[in-house]
């Protein structure tokens, strides 16, 4: 399997696994039908990072975190939640190993009154095992 799937799904079990009594739901893109707050995966961008010998993978990955609430309060616990799912992911993957994995931005807006977003976003290396 290629890395972005491996990947896309640790890190969608890991969410569950964290927020899943916190949510209600962890969706890989956009729900056709929820209620706030869930957790989206967003697409995952890749690009070659192989070495000499082995295959290897830069991804970023991006999370939103959906929310309703009249202070955005929730929506940063959630969003910090998530980045710390994303974070203990195991280092093995199915075929894979993540050789690096760093933080790159998050931040929270108003959409309208009443509903928040939080973005959260890494930039992760894996090689080829």
């Amino acid at each position: 399997m290629s890395a972005e799937s491996v990947l896309a799904e640790a890190v969608l079990v890991a969410l569950a696994a964290a927020l899943g009594d916190q949510l209600n739901g962890v969706f890989d893109g956009p729900p056709v039908k929820a209620s706030a707050p869930w957790v989206e995966l967003g697409p995952l961008i890749a690009a070659d990072w192989s070495t000499k010998d082995k295959s290897g993978r830069e991804v970023r990955l991006a999370l939103t975190v959906r929310d309703r609430a009249d202070r955005p309060a929730r929506t940063h616990a959630l969003a910090a939640a998530a980045g710390g799912a994303v974070e203990a992911v195991p280092r093995d993957l199915s075929g894979w190993r993540i050789a690096s994995l760093a933080f790159v931005r998050a931040r929270v807006t108003g959409d309208r009154p009443g509903e928040w977003s939080a973005s959260v976003e890494y930039q992760i290396k894996l090689l080829a095992t």
